[in-house]
């Protein structure tokens, strides 16, 4: 493959820059840029050993003094010969020592091409490479956490005995059939039909992490909605910790919605503070109130303020009605310091509208005025045990091959109960391999008649 290079550690300045090489000859190319304090050529340094040097612009003019390290394959990052250079992070030094590279003949690395290299060379499968991604995404620490123990592997380590047992069965049978001289032991239905079960409890089982998965990576869509003036802004700047929306005591201050992302019970909110929805003559408050209907119906999770110094009114009940739509939603009775001290509402709901997740008193004003709202969004998208990280589904490609998967395996079982012949019903198996496949990148046709000739005596 071709050496290419690419500054790792994109173009803001910054203390430290990184610019990484990888392919074959790589070596001999960073002897062009790079000029050793000790002397020695630089294919001839300790492998994975910091070293000191000048880095080199095209003309072999010093641009800068730091320390190269080089990785030789198939124990790299790519599983080929790489090479990085850790220098200042200026953007101009880092410019002149990647043209250098390219006056040697390295040229551009493309989006990911590093890590797609890694996967063609089976450093990692296609959920570790999709794991890269989520680990620098990552905006909360349970992210980080699952997307790093997915690269170590770990959703791998799920999908593995799925496509073992449905390996064995499929292999055992062709094996059987096509090679009848052979001494193969024959596969018998129940043996069929125990692997079938055990593949489909497992993945049902991991399909049940997806939700979780997804809220790790992505964060739960989230609408303030209220009456105006209800203190919907005001709650978004106190989960924000800053002033994201504009406050007054004006009724119908904020005119469109304002988007924010943010902590709330160690769950990631993607907060939307909407226009308080009522009926107005306005032309533009009406826009905002429409955009606030339509945040409300993309929401996984409405969180409803309601003034609690005051009574509930017909925009309220009709406020709810609203939010009972969303799959989640939570009444929270605002402005709960100004009540006199000790006294407490409960809110009686308009016959018809379904109770909420959660009804409960905040503040955003008052010391400790958030708490049982993070304590119930936390309940509400519990981040699961903590040896969970890495084996769940954190997206919807994930989730689609998973589920096909499923599917063919439970079509597979039917089949066998009906009274289907072997053959057919493992035709439905191997395709419940091939959706796996797209998950950890194995081929199952490959996989299968590997496993067939494995099966032969030695010198055959």
């Amino acid at each position: 493959m071709d050496v290419i290079a690419a500054i790792a550690t994109g173009s803001a300045a910054t203390a430290i820059g990184i610019v990484r090489v990888s392919g074959e000859g790589c070596f001999a190319l960073c002897e062009r840029v790079f000029r050793a304090a000790n002397g020695r050529p630089f294919a001839g340094q300790d492998a994975r050993k910091m070293v000191f040097g000048e880095m080199l612009d095209r003309d072999g003019r010093v641009i800068d003094r730091g320390l190269a390290v080089r990785f030789p394959g198939p124990g790299s990052y790519t599983g080929e010969d790489c090479a990085e250079f850790h220098c200042h992070g200026s953007p101009v030094v880092l410019r002149e020592l990647l043209s250098a590279l390219f006056a040697a003949g390295a040229r551009q690395a493309q989006a990911g091409e590093f890590t797609r290299r890694a996967f063609l060379n089976g450093r990692m499968d296609l959920t570790q490479a999709e794991a890269v991604v989520d680990l620098i995404d990552a905006e909360t620490a349970a992210a980080a956490r699952n997307a790093a123990a997915q690269l170590d592997g770990g959703l791998r380590r799920v999908l593995e005995p799925v496509q073992e047992e449905l390996l064995e069965v499929t292999s055992r049978f062709y094996a059987v059939v096509d090679y009848p001289d052979e001494d193969i032991e024959d596969v018998r239905p129940e043996e069929i039909a125990a692997a079938l079960r055990d593949a489909a409890g497992r993945l049902d089982h991991l399909l049940d992490t997806c939700r979780r998965g997804q809220v790790l990576k992505s964060g739960v869509r989230t609408a303030i909605v209220g009456r105006p003036n209800a203190g919907k802004s005001s709650l978004l700047n106190a989960l924000a910790g800053y002033d994201r929306a504009i406050v007054t005591d004006v009724p119908g201050t904020t005119r469109d919605t304002v988007e924010e992302s943010v902590l709330c019970g160690g769950v990631l909110l993607r907060l939307i503070d909407t226009a308080g929805i009522r009926d107005t003559e306005d032309v533009v408050e009406k826009l905002g109130v429409e955009r606030s209907r339509q945040a409300v119906a993309s929401a996984e999770l409405v969180i409803v303020l309601i003034d609690g110094t005051g009574d509930i009114t017909a925009e309220d009940r009709e406020i709810l009605e609203l939010a009972q739509t969303a799959p989640h939603y939570i009444v929270a009775d605002s402005k709960s310091d100004l009540l006199p001290p000790g006294e407490a509402r409960v809110l009686s709901l308009p016959r018809g509208i379904r109770e909420p997740d959660a009804y409960l008193a905040v503040s955003s004003v008052a010391p400790g005025g958030l708490r049982l709202l993070e304590a119930a969004v936390a309940k509400l998208f519990p981040a699961g045990d903590p040896g969970e990280a890495g084996s769940l589904l954190t997206d919807w490609r994930q989730e689609d091959a998973a589920r096909r998967a499923l599917e063919a395996v439970r079509r597979a079982l039917e089949g066998l109960e009906a009274g289907l012949t072997p053959d057919a019903v493992l035709t439905d198996a191997e395709e419940a391999l091939e959706a796996l496949g797209e998950l950890t990148g194995r081929t199952a046709k490959e996989e299968i008649v590997s496993r067939i000739f494995s099966r032969f005596c030695v010198g055959k």
